[in-house]
């Protein structure tokens, strides 16, 4: 017993290095400049000044949650399809939901300049057959839509992992008493389903929310999210570290109190959320 104890802290040891160096240290020296001062005594100064970025804040939450669902209403019906093919089909299927996460990210979001811009791909279609250029780039809609592109296979994927494990007898056993096509799905596939939808939300909400790159390229000036704040104000310069650090400590509260409800639903069901 001790040496299989031994052996699997050996083997644990790797991942204990990395997350104290790449995970706890970097919390530990966020909370640390959230409650200083650029000279280093204790203060609640940069805590008080949060109030100044409420409007990021209640900005970021009202995207990411317009961003949220409309990936689930896009991603559940697919999932469920998905289970419905060959298992070839299924394979290839999640090919192509997987594709574009093998792209730089950068990349992905900047083809949508290209596609959204005044003089982009939609706007050049719609000159070509008459119709009035749209102004579609710099806009809430250009920001959640670059959301929902850029997180849409991480609410796929635990979708379909669940609903793939359905076992096909409960809902024969449903039509045998007695049920359709729609209470099947509403009594039977949404319920089991529901640890998958859980996590895909937490997946797309998480990123969602604190985003900052999406915003500036699709959002401009224009979109200000809480994201955006912290990034510009730890380009600033040193005397603004504290600050962004209070911020970011105070989203990162947030988060984990969104993963906490999350997690509380799911139960303790596979494809649920663990924090």
């Amino acid at each position: 017993m001790n040496k299989k104890s031994f052996g699997s802290r050996l083997v644990a040891a790797p991942y204990l290095v990395w997350a104290s160096i790449f995970v706890i240290v970097p919390l530990v020296m966020m909370a640390y400049f959230a409650f200083t001062d650029s000279s280093g005594v204790f203060t609640l100064s940069n805590i008080t000044q949060i109030g100044k970025y409420k409007k990021a804040f209640l900005v970021s939450i009202l995207y990411a949650v317009a961003a949220t669902a409309i990936t689930l209403l896009i991603s559940y019906p697919m999932a469920y399809f998905m289970t419905k093919m060959k298992v070839s089909s299924q394979r290839m299927v999640m090919i192509i939901v997987m594709l574009p996460m093998w792209m730089n990210f950068l990349i992905r979001t900047y083809s949508w300049i290209s596609i959204l811009a005044n003089t982009g791909i939609i706007n050049t279609f719609l000159k070509s057959i008459g119709l009035k250029p749209l102004h579609l780039i710099n806009t809430p809609g250009a920001v959640i839509l670059g959301m929902v592109y850029d997180f849409i296979p991480y609410m796929i994927l635990p979708i379909y992992s669940v609903m793939s494990k359905i076992d096909n007898s409960l809902l024969e056993a449903a039509a045998d008493l007695g049920s359709n096509a729609f209470s099947r799905l509403r009594r039977v596939i949404i319920p089991l389903s529901m640890p998958g939808v859980i996590s895909g939300i937490t997946m797309v909400f998480v990123p969602s929310v604190s985003t900052f790159y999406i915003s500036q390229k699709l959002g401009g000036n224009k979109n200000w999210l809480i994201g955006d704040a912290i990034e510009y104000l730890f380009g600033a310069g040193p005397e603004y570290y504290n600050v962004a650090s209070a911020i970011s400590l105070i989203l990162m509260i947030l988060i984990l109190l969104c993963l906490a409800v999350m997690s509380r639903f799911s139960g303790d069901e596979e494809g649920g959320v663990i924090v």
